[in-house]
């Protein structure tokens, strides 16, 4: 199908995907991270300038 370089084709397009579905995990634990911290902050008195909540954000 991809000839003589079928190879390097698939090779290539698993590295792509290995590396998509790490960014993918990064930004979800990242994010979960960021709540957590605000949850955390909220929790000791720190207000936000806009005034809304972590709850007003989901």
């Amino acid at each position: 199908m991809f000839g003589r370089y079928a190879e390097f084709i698939v090779s290539s397009y698993a590295a792509t995907l290995v590396v998509v579905l790490l960014l993918i995990g990064w930004v979800v634990i990242d994010y979960r991270r960021q709540k957590a911290r605000l949850r955390d902050l909220e929790a000791r008195g720190a207000t936000r300038r806009s005034g809304r909540s972590a709850t007003d954000m989901s």
